[in-house]
């Protein structure tokens, strides 16, 4: 079969999909739908369709991109886009969640599998609301039982669903902890220059005034920013094996 037949088919299904698509249920459905018996389309084939549809949609001019997200393949709008598209659906979802589930799902995204006490004893509250919102969002799973410990108690990990709105394949994609604080650093270091450089523009004689009133504020809030980054990063950060 021509893999330029396969191509037009392919590139349907995941577009009309509601959800990420894997490859193994791409060749399902376009050999079931073209109804082929002996010339069955083969994994390798549509696996060659989709990095065809991949290089097409990677061009400049394409406003989406085709990536794998969420454990399979579907069209996702291009980081240049993303406040565009905001301002119409804005960030609705994540708005929905209170700081203290925010802070639950980042300790169970870094420390999965995960429990609850184990997530308690990182927040030092109870999360049992937390937790339960989290699930309604289909945001975590329940992906088993820690068999080792006292009672077995349920163990949670972030969901298929979590991965498709991050826009990763994998909790490994997610950003290092000493990636995110050096953003917090460099943030830091930026406003602090900014500062400096509007210092040296001011007019005569309101320049000290300047100095005493606005920079140790500027200093004070980049240090306690980094200073409570870093905390929070060590609290999620993975325990290392």
């Amino acid at each position: 079969m021509e893999i330029s037949h396969i191509i037009p088919h392919v590139e349907a299904l995941i577009f009309a999909s509601d959800k990420p698509l894997t490859s193994a249920e791409i060749t399902e459905l376009v050999n079931n739908a073209l109804g082929f018996i002996e010339d069955r389309a083969s994994q390798e084939q549509i696996d060659a369709a989709i990095e065809g549809i991949r290089e097409k949609y990677a061009a400049e001019f394409y406003a989406f991109e085709l990536r794998q997200s969420g454990g399979g393949w579907q069209f996702l709008t291009k980081v240049d886009y993303h406040k565009t598209v905001a301002l119409l659906n804005g960030d609705k979802f994540i708005k929905r969640l209170s700081t203290a589930a925010l802070e639950t799902l980042a300790i169970i995204a870094y420390k999965q599998p995960i429990t609850k006490s184990e997530i308690e004893a990182i927040r030092g509250v109870n999360c049992d609301y937390a937790v339960q919102k989290l699930l309604e969002k289909d945001l975590i799973i329940i992906s088993g039982r820690n068999e080792d410990a006292v009672g077995k108690p349920l163990i949670y990990a972030t969901s298929k669903s979590f991965m498709d709105y991050f826009g990763i394949n994998s909790p490994d994609e997610l950003p290092k902890i000493n990636e995110v604080l050096m953003e917090e650093l460099v943030k830091a270091t930026s406003v602090a220059d900014l500062t400096a450089e509007a210092e040296a523009h001011a007019e005569p004689g309101s320049n000290e005034e300047r100095k005493q009133d606005d920079s140790p504020e500027i200093t004070e809030w980049a240090v306690e920013s980094v200073e409570l980054s870093a905390e929070q990063d060590n609290e999620a950060a993975p325990a290392e094996a």
